[in-house]
């Protein structure tokens, strides 16, 4: 089939959670079907990875996206009355290529992946079309503003409710939309009462070659301590709020019990927030050339997000690296409803503290538990299995 992918950011490197997802789909798409991707690149350390993108596709248009620009002309949709997030990602090159695109191939198919690249199919009813939501977008709005004083409180709720109307309409018009858990789309239905939709769940996998535990790995770690590790990318708000909440209000605690623990925060971009963390007892990385060292000798994982919901990524590489993970209920439940595959809920600063003391007073009992999230995971989360959801729809095309 000839398929339009449409993206909002470089699905390559698979080095941060949409971008993982987001790889894998066009990777499962380009071995059965011809695919012309519309994409943005908001990084310029993505341009070198075009040339590797371009051999997956038969065609490809990836638009020049600067956050900081983006951010002022988004403020357009205050005029427009339209959520913040449409003109962020609104690029009339891109437009262009997707309309000229269409008329040329003739599309049997389009994939969106986040649904404000749906905007770019306007003018291409008829087309079969399949919305990657991921998550409920709009709900992340929803929860920030409590955590964020006037006028960015304001703001956020006006998102929201802008950018869910959005997403009504999108899924409304769209042959299928998926989301990455069955609770997502519960919370979707709930939030859009009285609307036909066609809904349906899409986990998330995980390259169980790629990660997976190697003898001949270095540890990045002094020979003295404790690892603890975070991964993820370091400018995301629910991250931020997730390692600076650890760092002063959990870790304290950890250290008293176990004064060789350092928690290492290891992902790209570290806000001005978490680079203010670095000390002796937190050392944030920034960009590092491969995670796997990090993840394969870490004592612990620990994922303490408190604005995340859905299946994290970062968890399932920890778990395919035979490492014990310890995070926040809702990601633990997103992913299993079992507790006994290395990988422990918590939400308070004292269970946090009980499960994460627990796995490093007993290391031979930790890596059992990290052992047996590897066997989950290589049972439970191939990506194969997961996209094959994505095939029934087409095939139906």
């Amino acid at each position: 089939m000839k398929i339009l992918f449409l993206v909002h950011r470089l699905p390559y490197p698979p080095n941060k959670g949409d971008k993982v997802r987001s790889y894998h789909v066009l990777k499962h798409l380009a071995a059965r079907h011809e695919v012309h991707l519309g994409t943005f690149i908001d990084d310029p350390d993505d341009e070198q990875h075009l040339p590797r993108v371009r051999e997956m596709c038969a065609s490809l248009h990836a638009a020049r996206l600067n956050p900081r620009t983006a951010k002022l002309l988004s403020l357009r949709g205050l005029l427009t009355g339209e959520a913040l997030s449409l003109p962020y990602y609104r690029d009339a090159g891109l437009q262009a290529w997707v309309d000229g695109t269409a008329a040329r191939v003739g599309f049997d198919a389009i994939v969106v992946f986040s649904g404000v690249m749906a905007q770019y199919t306007r003018g291409l009813a008829g087309v079969k079309t399949l919305v990657d939501f991921v998550d409920v977008d709009s709900a992340k709005w929803r929860d920030y503003a409590p955590e964020h004083a006037w006028p960015m409180s304001w703001l956020y709720r006006r998102e929201f409710a802008r950018l869910l109307g959005f997403e009504q309409r999108v899924a409304e018009a769209a042959d299928c939309s998926f989301f990455v858990t069955d609770n997502e789309v519960a919370l979707f239905r709930e939030l859009s009462p009285g609307r036909t939709l066609r809904l349906a769940p899409l986990g998330n996998g995980v390259d169980a070659d790629f990660f997976t535990p190697d003898a001949s790995r270095a540890t990045p770690f002094v020979a003295d301590e404790l690892p603890l590790v975070f991964t993820g990318a370091m400018d995301y708000w629910p991250n931020v709020d997730a390692v600076t909440w650890f760092a002063s209000d959990i870790l304290p605690a950890l250290r008293e019990r176990f004064p060789a623990l350092r928690l290492h925060i290891v992902g790209r971009s570290p806000a001005p927030a978490v680079q203010a963390l670095a000390g002796e007892a937190v050392n944030v990385t920034g960009t590092v050339p491969d995670v796997r060292p990090y993840l394969q000798h870490a004592a612990a994982v620990v994922a303490p997000l408190r604005l995340a919901r859905g299946i994290q990524n970062k968890v399932l590489e920890a778990m395919a690296m035979a490492r014990p993970v310890v995070a926040a209920g809702s990601c633990v439940r997103a992913i299993t409803a079992d507790v006994g595959v290395g990988l422990l809920p918590a939400d308070t600063e004292s269970e946090y503290v009980e499960r994460v003391g627990t796995l490093l007073a007993d290391p031979a009992a930790a890596d059992a538990a990290g052992r047996a999230a590897r066997e989950f995971v290589l049972d439970a989360y191939s990506w194969d299995a997961h996209l094959a959801g994505l095939d029934r729809h087409l095939e139906a095309a």
